[in-house]
């Protein structure tokens, strides 16, 4: 895969549209989740995307520290409901976890991510540091990675 990595203002409009595009998509339409998906932590992140004719298939968002959280952040993880089962997911966040850990040189990462997803993550290395909640009807648990814990085989 092909990684593009742009600040808000290097977005062009097209990639912008895109983006939100595939954001809403997923989180608003496939999940019949009404939200504001615009929220006003773009414009700080960094934007973590793949592109395959024309279509945004794996997507997340860096959210650096002291925005929504202490900790560095990573959210709107994505991938396109045609490119699933494609090992794209995995390949997204271990990408996001680089640019964190070894651009940012942040030694925490804290997500909140989707229960049904807990696995995964922990994959990844996150733990679990909350109960399951809802957030928008949503079960979602909060998790973080530490730099001393980073399993990555890269």
């Amino acid at each position: 895969m092909e990684w593009q990595l742009k600040k808000f203002n290097e977005l062009t409009t097209t990639e912008l549209y895109k983006i939100m595009k595939a954001r809403v998509d997923v989180f608003v339409v496939e999940q019949n989740c009404p939200y504001p998906e615009l929220d006003n932590h773009d414009q700080v992140s960094l934007h973590l995307f793949s592109e395959k004719e024309g279509i945004i298939v794996a997507y997340s968002r860096l959210i650096p520290k002291e925005n929504i959280y202490d900790q560095a952040s990573i959210g709107r993880v994505l991938v396109d409901k045609h490119h699933r089962g494609k090992d794209y997911a995995k390949k997204l966040m271990k990408k996001s976890i680089e640019v964190i850990l070894d651009e940012w040189k942040e030694n925490e990462i804290k997500i909140h991510g989707q229960e049904y997803l807990r696995k995964f993550y922990g994959s990844l290395g996150f733990k679990e540091i909350s109960e399951v909640y809802l957030e928008d009807n949503i079960p979602h648990v909060d998790m973080i990675l530490k730099v001393e814990e980073k399993i990555l085989d890269k």
